[in-house]
């Protein structure tokens, strides 16, 4: 089988359009890819850091704010802690099992 069109200028036009369909083709995917781990690393980024409020939606607080929530509740302090609550628990559930 002969691939050639026995025309030289013609079969050289045709290797560069195949040659920069592809280039472009492969750049169009490089570029589809980029743009999804650029998403990623953005979605991330506003989920680590939160959002301002805008109008009609509250504001999301980052991760480290969330976490200082988190942590103030493992430490006792004046009642209001899942801390205190548990030790209250815990008390009584004490008091309770050395009354019987």
């Amino acid at each position: 089988m002969n691939d050639s069109t026995g025309v030289a200028s013609v079969d050289q036009i045709v290797v560069w359009c195949v040659a920069i369909t592809a280039i472009i083709g492969l750049l169009a995917w490089v570029v589809r890819a980029v743009r999804r781990i650029a998403r990623i690393v953005d979605d991330f980024a506003e989920d680590w850091n939160g959002s301002p409020p805008r109008r009609g939606v509250p504001a999301r607080p980052g991760v480290m704010e969330r976490l200082d929530r988190i942590e103030h509740e493992l430490h006792p302090n004046s009642g209001s802690s899942l801390r205190d609550a548990v030790n209250r628990i815990e008390d009584s559930i004490c008091t309770t099992t050395n009354d019987t």
